[in-house]
């Protein structure tokens, strides 16, 4: 569907613990939707963690390889989230309770704050709590993982959109 949006960039942030699995997803599977609504010039999307330990590597094999079966190409490195990013998103999406905790403690205010949600609030077809962690998971666990960032990123550009 196409949808024509005005006014600046939406500028989302999505964030997990190492940047090497759910975030990196995240943005991919984002970046697509965004694409195919021919929506480009309308977004900014980025993924960061709040564990620094794999600064500048690509995201973890497996998801590469899971998501690259649905059609996604993970292609962002590695970086952990800095309090600059609360003034460059407006949207700072965490994937679970771990990440819920921590990132609000870097926001350099409570304005800055309130830009962070929880990446299960979008979805539209799962009632998930969180979205976990695989990388202890088999592939199931990366399977689990996409699906709930599917769903999730759809319920968000449908918000965003209806913004409009």
């Amino acid at each position: 569907p196409g949808y024509a949006m005005k006014q600046k960039p939406h500028k989302i942030l999505f964030v997990c613990l190492g940047n090497i699995c759910r975030s990196p997803a995240a943005e991919a599977v984002m970046q697509q939707l965004v694409d195919r609504a021919g929506l480009h010039d309308n977004f900014v999307i980025d993924s960061a963690g709040t564990y620094g330990g794999h600064a500048g590597e690509p995201a973890d094999r497996r998801m590469r390889q899971a998501a690259s079966k649905r059609g996604y190409a993970l292609t962002s490195r590695s970086r952990k989230i800095t309090p600059d990013d609360f003034e460059t998103f407006d949207r700072i999406v965490v994937m679970d309770d771990s990440n819920s905790e921590r990132v609000p403690r870097l926001a350099p205010s409570t304005e800055a704050a309130a830009k962070i949600y929880r990446m299960v609030a979008f979805c539209r077809r799962s009632d998930a709590t969180y979205v976990p962690d695989p990388y202890y998971e088999g592939h199931e666990g990366f399977e689990l993982v996409l699906d709930l960032l599917e769903d999730a990123c759809e319920g968000l550009l449908e918000d965003l959109v209806k913004q409009e």
